[in-house]
């Protein structure tokens, strides 16, 4: 929003620089972006008299001029512009002067006679005939009027009014007017707000309703529709008081009317629109929806076509403006307009928003429709348009309104707590100020009633409740003024959550065994599942379907990493990466039913192929992995296990710790690998993360240095090679009690001294007792306990 520092004047007493006034209001909670004026780019040009007009004696279109400019003696300045004449006031450049774009004057010679400087077109000031209509383009710049030789250009055209720029926040419509900028700069300055009340002289003796009659069909997008007549305007050019303020702020002035409707939107922020009362036809005005497919001409010349969702103007036989964008060409002022109607209204921002973006077309107008504008200014407006009309066009304002108010909404209150606000800013803001700066931005305080009520003033819908009231106060109040404390709360010692930290541990060993950590996308392509043999009703196959996907590689969410963690290894060994050892902490989701969230859980996948990888080298990885989290290496146990459709059925374990089922593992299906373009032998493992968390005990346990010496037994059976490792350790730790130390397998044998079908396997045994030396007699018997429990079990003692 561009103002002029003379424009806010006119509502306060502002004597501060446009410095100071960005500076201060920016404080103040209106940011200002930049201000600038039309002088700063020129310097040392002056109003000149022109005393002398002869021709050049060696040029047969230079002119010689003795110009007055202010000094004791004239300047002599030679010019080729022919449109000059003995008597005319014009721009004058001196030597070292300055003009818009950085061009310099200096004196030199012409056709070998001194020349002082240079007159001025409007286009070597950056003006144009919107300006100044009575100057022309292509010659020297006359000025009007009678002015003091000397005076600098910017003060006689008045063009010395610093503009500043304001950026104004969506929810402050009410700030992109002059009104609404200068009750702020009151506020911030503490002054009085003079805001103008409009008059104007209606001709009693004729009645609007003799001219027109307005219908608004959709009340809903038209929350209020205001028109007035006024009669017997002569157009021409805005005074020149008005052109220069449209010109700083960034408006072409056009004529009287027109400049009105721009003026008065810029002042009060409400959009305005005059018809030339010739064009309307049948004497009415309705507001409704356009036709689909209607063509229509706008102000600037283009067919667009409507939509029926579009909102527009009409009279009594077609549109005659598209409502809060544009109006049309076919009701535009002409130079013989003799009356004018003008339209004040109020309309729904989301309709304008959605019609703006349909046309491509974005105006002053729709940009403030947008963000929601306040019904009540449509009045103010009007009225303030019908007193430059009969100031400035010489119309006369025909009596009455035509005011179709379908506002709904009601008076809003919001109560206040002086001692709340203090606590909530942390400061010691005496109420008596809380209670001016709110009066001073116009909303209505009662203190006589605990708590305060506080009136919402109609123009500001972004108050809602009684923080928004604290914020208008501290701003005023200054937010540097808010005293600096210490912080008054008890601070905590940031750490890691139990699963964090478990994670941190569990992704620490991993890579110590060598493993890297990927990471791949929760969207795979249903297609997965039938690449790792999953049966047609595999629970694995109710995934949540995504609703807008990218493709169908990326259209379900996964309930199994074991895809996602193939597809990695493939890659990797189609990179001709001969060996790989890769891991993954991959969220899988549970389908619950189509209202409720899929259950979500985090699975350790880890996946390795190459010369050197077995089932014995993932299972090594995977008890180190358990180990670190906690969890007690003999009550871990791995068994055989046949039921995962995308494992090779007699090389997968199950992974239990204390009965509960942890994870699994294997090689995959011989015929995986070749869906997955990997080679033989790739070997996966999957470990329900939440159930590691439950059973994890990441406190370390201390066990002092033993003191008295160990006994070390080894055990060697024969056994069918169906009787597994895992169930005769089992047996040999339960027998072994609490003096057995330690149980490792240190051989397994098949070979010409055992029978076909049987195998040799040999534990060491470590005994010892933590309060004494262990007897013979008290390892032979649990030696033979162990001994009787492995032979119930099929299995001889090898001597």
């Amino acid at each position: 929003m561009n103002v002029t520092k003379g424009w806010l004047a006119d509502f306060l007493e502002l004597n501060e620089s446009a410095a100071d006034i960005a500076k201060d209001m920016t404080m103040s909670g209106s940011k200002v972006e930049t201000f600038s004026c039309w002088n700063d780019n020129i310097s040392n040009v002056v109003v000149g008299h022109l005393l002398e007009v002869v021709p050049h004696p060696d040029s047969d279109h230079l002119q010689i001029c003795q110009v007055d400019v202010g000094e004791a003696e004239p300047v002599q300045i030679i010019t080729g512009a022919q449109n000059i004449k003995v008597g005319d006031y014009v721009p004058a450049a001196l030597d070292n002067s300055l003009l818009p774009g950085g061009v310099k004057i200096k004196k030199g010679k012409l056709r070998g006679l001194p020349s002082n400087g240079m007159l001025c077109s409007l286009g070597e000031l950056n003006l144009t005939t919107g300006n100044f209509p009575e100057c022309i383009e292509d010659g020297i710049m006359i000025l009007p009027g009678e002015y003091k030789p000397g005076t600098p250009i910017d003060e006689a055209l008045g063009l010395n009014d610093p503009m500043i720029e304001f950026e104004i926040t969506p929810n402050r419509p009410d700030c992109l007017s002059v009104i609404g900028l200068a009750r702020e700069a009151a506020a911030t300055y503490r002054r009085p707000f003079n805001k103008h009340i409009p008059e104007y002289h209606e001709d009693t003796a004729d009645d609007i309703k003799n001219y027109l009659s307005v219908t608004v069909e959709e009340p809903a997008a038209c929350p209020r529709y205001m028109a007035r007549v006024v009669k017997n305007v002569k157009i021409g050019p805005s005074p020149l008081w008005l052109r220069n303020r449209l010109y700083a702020v960034g408006v072409r002035p056009i004529n009287n009317v027109v400049d009105i409707t721009n003026y008065v939107m810029l002042e009060y922020g409400q959009p305005m629109h005059a018809f030339d009362y010739r064009t309307i036809r049948g004497k009415e005005i309705r507001v409704k929806m356009a036709g689909d497919q209607e063509k229509f001409t706008t102000l600037d010349g283009q067919e667009r076509t409507l939509q029926s969702s579009m909102l527009t103007i009409a009279d009594g036989e077609g549109t005659i403006a598209v409502a809060g964008i544009m109006g049309g060409l076919n009701s535009e002022i002409e130079n013989d307009t003799a009356t004018i109607v003008f339209e004040s209204a109020n309309f729904d921002g989301v309709t304008i928003r959605k019609a703006s973006r349909a046309l491509g077309l974005r105006t002053d107008a729709s940009s403030r429709y947008e963000k929601g504008l306040d019904p009540v200014m449509t009045e103010g407006a009007i009225n303030r348009a019908c007193e430059l009309a009969e100031l400035l066009a010489g119309g006369t304002v025909v009596a009455g309104v035509l005011d179709v108010n379908n506002d709904t909404r009601k008076p809003r209150t919001i109560t206040l707590r002086p001692d709340r606000v203090n606590a909530f800013l942390g400061t010691e803001i005496e109420p008596t100020f809380m209670k001016d700066s709110l009066t001073m931005l116009e909303f209505g305080v009662d203190d006589s009633k605990s708590p305060w009520e506080v009136s919402i003033p109609s123009f500001r819908d972004d108050v809602e409740g009684e923080a928004d009231l604290a914020e208008e106060i501290v701003r005023l109040y200054g937010y540097n003024n808010i005293p600096t404390t210490l912080v008054q709360m008890a601070t905590t010692q940031g750490m890691l959550t139990p699963a964090q930290a478990l994670q941190k541990t569990m992704n620490e060993t991993l890579l110590a065994c060598g493993y890297s950590e990927i990471c791949t996308y929760s969207f795979i392509s249903p297609k997965v599942y039938d690449k790792l043999l999953l049966p047609a009703d595999s629970s694995y196959r109710q995934s949540v379907v995504i609703s807008n996907p990218l493709g169908e590689d990326t259209s379900v969410m996964r309930t199994t990493a074991l895809g996602s963690m193939l597809a990695t290894l493939s890659t990797n060994y189609n990179n001709r990466n001969l060996e790989a050892r890769l891991f993954e902490p991959a969220t899988t989701y549970t389908y619950t039913g189509a209202d409720t969230l899929p259950y979500e859980q985090v699975e350790y996948v880890l996946g390795c192929y190459g010369k050197n990888e077995s089932f014995y080298t993932l299972k090594g990885a995977v008890e180190q992995l358990l180990k670190a989290t906690g969890l007690k290496p003999e009550l871990v146990e791995f068994t055989p296990w046949r039921e995962h459709p995308t494992f090779h059925p007699g090389k997968t374990a199950e992974i239990l710790y204390q009965g509960e089922v942890l994870g699994f593992m294997g090689e995959v299906h011989p015929l995986i690998p070749a869906q997955f373009e990997l080679p033989e032998g790739v070997w996966v493992a999957d470990l329900y993360f939440e159930k590691i968390l439950a059973a994890a005990k990441p406190a370390k346990e201390y066990h002092p240095l033993p003191k008295f010496p160990a006994t070390a037994r080894d055990l060697a059976f024969v056994c069918k090679k169906s009787l597994t490792v895992g169930s005769m350790e089992k047996v040999i730790r339960e027998k072994g009690g609490n003096i057995l130390e330690s149980v490792a397998l240190f051989d397994i044998y098949e070979g010409k001294q055992i029978a076909e079908g049987m195998k040799s396997v040999a534990f060491s045994l470590t005994f010892r007792a933590a309060d004494r030396t262990l007897s013979d007699e008290e390892i032979d018997q649990k030696v033979k306990k162990m001994v009787d429990g492995i032979v119930a079990l099929g299995a001889t003692l090898r001597s």
